[in-house]
């Protein structure tokens, strides 16, 4: 089964998203900001972290750079989950090593589908 971490400040996104990936077979973990992101990502070690960037403390960027800039960690797989849209942005998550780039409003379907994709990667 599968670990994936959801992180995001938004608890109805957390829900929804909870309840999606675990209705597909996956062993849900959420976090509410990037610090909680960090600890679960040490402790629980998931193939898969679905990351918004704008969150209190610490945001998604750096979340993203201490996976993969952890020889430990970097093999985790991360999409972000952003209400940031702009060009600059999207090629800042790819720079730092994201593995997908998605933006909110999301299609749920569409991102299922992406995670299916990369964790068979």
């Amino acid at each position: 089964m599968s670990k994936v971490l959801i992180v995001d400040d938004e608890p109805n996104i957390l829900l929804s998203l909870e309840f999606l990936m675990k209705k597909q077979g996956y062993k849900v973990y959420i976090a509410r900001d990037g610090e909680e992101a960090m600890e679960l990502v040490k402790e629980e070690i998931p193939e898969i972290v679905v990351l918004d960037i704008m969150m209190p403390h610490v945001d998604g960027y750096e979340v993203c750079s201490f996976i993969k800039n952890n020889d430990d960690l970097k093999h985790i797989k991360v999409i972000f989950l952003t209400a940031k849209t702009k060009p600059e942005d999207i090629e800042k998550g790819k720079e730092i090593g994201a593995d997908a780039y998605m933006t909110k409003p999301f299609s749920t379907r569409n991102l299922m589908k992406k995670v299916k994709e990369i964790l068979v990667a």
